[in-house]
């Protein structure tokens, strides 16, 4: 299991309760804002691990070239020997190169198998197959199509992303063939996430028919807490078409994400704010049983 990098919400709190939990953390390098503060924020996940069996950290680079922090991350990235590395938004064969060159694993986060394919072929090792339901930035094919074709001429590590809430959930994305799941809207509604009271409260109350896809916000189409939508003074049934300027994706995030709230449609089942370790709890107890019912 991966805890999926979100933009704000993963901190070093999240990412080290995650990872003390048994699972994979991830936070975006973004989060970590000013000169050294990537290197001060994996020091701090490292430090509150240490003397704990604990699953390894990740981070995210977005690789698209409105990124001006991207060269500056990554060398940190190669110095640090980072385990894994998700990349977003670009393909940039010379980020994977170093990221190799420094003993790391580079999983890319695709939608489609145009994009699948382009990712394997400037080296990447792995997908994470960013499928409909996603929170954030998210496709729109589903996750039965998107994963069986993938997996028809990919042999290598395959996660699948996209509204699973659920131990079940985990199960038939395996099932499936997934290698590994990410999940990071239930994470939103923990006692560590860096996120505004209101914001886990609205996880809490909501279900998959409050979220909301549109390319409005960042000029990339993803999913968002209708909510959220309504409190920025927009109607969520009514939204304008967006401008379709992917460059938008970054340069308007922290806007974006500060006031438009991003969430998945896997979030029925959450439905109370607690440590990240009672949520990988109860779905790694969900995922047991589940496997147990299938096999009786």
């Amino acid at each position: 299991m991966l805890g999926a990098p979100m933009y704000i919400v993963s901190n070093p709190a999240l990412v080290g309760a995650q990872c003390r939990a048994g699972i994979i953390g991830a936070f975006p390098a973004l989060n970590a804002r000013g000169p050294g503060a990537l290197d001060e924020w994996l020091d701090r996940i490292e430090a509150g691990n240490a003397g704990e069996p604990a699953g390894p950290v990740g981070v995210n680079l977005i690789v698209h070239r409105t990124n001006d922090r991207l060269a500056a991350d990554l060398a940190t990235c190669v110095r640090r020997r980072v385990r894994l590395v998700i990349t977003s938004l670009g393909v940039q064969p010379e980020v994977n190169a170093a990221l190799h060159e420094a003993g790391g694993l580079v999983l890319h986060d695709v939608t489609t198998q145009r994009h699948a394919r382009k990712a394997v072929e400037a080296g990447a090792d792995g997908l994470i197959l960013v499928a409909a339901g996603a929170g954030g930035h998210a496709g729109t094919q589903s996750p039965f199509a998107l994963l069986a074709e993938t997996r028809q001429w990919f042999d290598g590590p395959l996660v699948l992303a996209g509204a699973i809430g659920s131990g079940r959930g985990i199960l038939a994305a395996r099932i499936l063939g997934a290698d590994l799941v990410s999940i990071g809207s239930p994470f939103i509604a923990t006692e560590e996430a860096n996120a505004v009271a209101g914001y886990k409260r609205m996880v809490v109350e909501s279900s998959a028919a409050d979220i909301v896809y549109s390319g409005l916000f960042t000029g990339v189409a993803g999913n968002y807490l209708a909510g959220s939508i309504r409190n920025a003074g927009y109607d969520p049934h009514d939204l304008p078409p967006a401008s379709g300027d992917k460059e938008l994706a970054v340069s308007r995030a922290a806007t974006a994400w500060r006031d438009v709230w991003g969430c998945g449609q896997g979030i029925g089942a959450i439905d109370a704010v607690r440590p990240a370790a009672a949520l990988v709890d109860r779905l790694l107890h969900e995922f047991r049983a589940a496997s147990a019912a299938a096999r009786a």
